[in-house]
């Protein structure tokens, strides 16, 4: 891959190549646009095949975060990061902390959070070098594992869609063919089942699809056969490109709608899919839960006002007009999606920030002045970090 005139193509701003010998840290950031403030996205640990299957992923992760945040009505921009590497084998304290001081480096123009193969924990030993990261734990002032709040946001945008497709927005009795079995997939699962769904789930790891299977009574499938399945539903929650030219034309579903970022392999399969009358629900739109509840961080965190924002429907025009003015170059026809994780490892106990002995709220992390923004006004002094490495 030609790298410059990939960023030239789409136009990205930054991408940073990142290794540190002592703790095997390989990993890539990619920033695509901050018009409407820094760039906000996940970092994602997985074992890809090359380095130029990780540039891709990053890249398109990157720009769907632009889609997303702005279509959330957000002031921040999209960015994202991957570390190539097993999360089952090669995490480290040594290697989280190398990291963070990488995107320290970036002076508050990339903001991580949570992904795929990446907890609450690894994030706190980002933390340990950098204010710059979101999504850890509720006992330092921030909003802990968004994974719950994603789910909350996708159960309630496939509710929409069903009303569109299935002339009423009650999911009992319809049948859901989950892909992937994650923490987002699990929260979804719940909300399903409580809801009076029938589910079919697969996981590459069994162990993951077995325990939805166990606690909601879900079927259980191996991982090529969900697309054969015949569904109402099919959710994928996992990695992105599965919605393709060898995958569409099995699908026996007549909605789409799940967690997982990028779904389409390109943007000429949603057309696909809307010739066979399957309607297709935007990743980057109801996914968008987890950013919006970690966004709300930038300016001190407030659990109950992220509730409230969640509940405030997003007008098309209003998102509309601002992906335009973030140079994301939305395409209509499909695209790509952002950065609210969909595959995560379960839940992660939460300790309230005003339970007694709580360690104080967490401030705002006072956001330098960005291109096009002027700088974006926050609430609260600065962060600071006594454990953070100043350059």
């Amino acid at each position: 891959m030609k790298v410059l005139e990939q960023m030239q193509k789409d136009d990205y701003e930054q991408v940073v190549f990142v290794q540190d010998r002592g703790s095997g840290l390989r990993a890539i950031i990619a920033i695509h646009d901050t018009t409407l403030g820094p760039a906000l996205g996940g970092v994602r640990m997985w074992p890809y095949a090359s380095e130029e299957e990780a540039l891709r992923d990053v890249l398109r992760l990157a720009r769907g975060m632009t889609f997303k945040s702005a279509a959330a009505g957000l002031d921040v921009g999209g960015g994202k990061a991957v570390i190539l590497g097993d999360p089952k084998r090669d995490k480290s304290e040594a290697l989280f902390r190398a990291f963070g001081r990488a995107v320290h480096a970036l002076g508050g123009r990339y903001i991580t959070a949570e992904d795929v193969g990446t907890t609450v924990e690894d994030l706190e030993h980002v933390f340990k070098e950098t204010p710059y990261v979101t999504g850890i734990s509720s006992a330092f002032g921030s909003s802990g594992n968004p994974a719950p709040v994603t789910a909350f946001g996708v159960f309630q945008g496939m509710r929409a869609a069903a009303e569109a497709v299935f002339g009423s927005d009650d999911l009992r009795g319809r049948t859901v063919a989950l892909q992937g079995a994650g923490q987002v997939a699990y929260h979804l699962a719940r909300h399903l089942a409580e809801a009076g769904a029938r589910l079919i789930v697969t996981d590459l790891d069994p162990e993951k699809a077995g325990r939805i299977a166990r606690e909601f009574g879900a079927e259980t499938v191996p991982p090529d056969a969900i697309y054969d399945v015949e569904a109402d539903i099919f959710s994928p929650n996992a990695l992105g490109g599965v919605l393709n030219d060898e995958t569409i034309p099995r699908l026996r579903v007549r909605l789409v709608a799940g967690a997982a970022n990028n779904q389409l392999e390109s943007p000429h399969h949603a057309r696909a899919l809307k010739a066979r009358g399957i309607l297709y629900a935007p990743d980057f739109i109801i996914n968008a839960g987890g950013v919006i509840n970690v966004a709300d961080e930038l300016s001190g965190y407030d659990r109950e006002a992220g509730d409230a924002a969640g509940d405030r429907p997003v007008r098309p025009r209003e998102g509309g007009d601002r992906l335009c003015r973030s140079g994301g170059g939305l395409d209509p026809r499909g695209g790509g999606s952002p950065g609210s994780p969909a595959d995560r490892d379960g839940p992660v106990p939460q300790t309230p920030a005003d339970a007694p002995g709580a360690p104080p709220r967490r401030a705002s992390l006072g956001t330098p002045g960005l291109k096009g923004s002027g700088g974006i006004r926050r609430r609260g002094a600065p962060f600071s970090n006594p454990t953070v490495r100043r350059p």
